[in-house]
């Protein structure tokens, strides 16, 4: 296999590629969709809110946590996770720049 080659890329390239990889999986979209509707940080209740094994679930808020859209926080034996808002944000701006580019031309192939 290949490498990714991602140092062909802008930062920029590559930060898009990452937001998009890392809601490209419905577990982490549903983590991120219930951190939002609790409007507060989770501890645990994660396994039972979206029904995947304890390792999966961890798997998955690794992979939020290393790009910024969620931090947490170690509360006794358990960690504690919300939504990191400031990057949450940044995030959103740099998407909708990317996504709101529209094709100016009406004619093509």
């Amino acid at each position: 296999m290949g490498l990714a080659k991602t140092e062909m890329f802008t930062d920029e390239q590559n930060e898009i590629a990452l937001f998009a990889k890392v809601f490209g999986h419905p577990a982490r979209v549903s983590i991120l969709q219930h951190l939002f509707k609790i409007d507060s940080c989770v501890c645990g209740d994660l396994v039972n809110e979206i029904g995947l094994a304890q390792p999966t679930i961890s798997q998955h808020l690794k992979e939020l946590k290393h790009l910024g859209l969620i931090k947490g926080s170690v509360e006794g034996t358990s960690v504690c996770y919300c939504i990191n808002t400031e990057n949450w944000s940044d995030m959103k701006k740099i998407m909708s720049q990317f996504l709101d580019q529209d094709i100016t031309k009406t004619e093509c192939c």
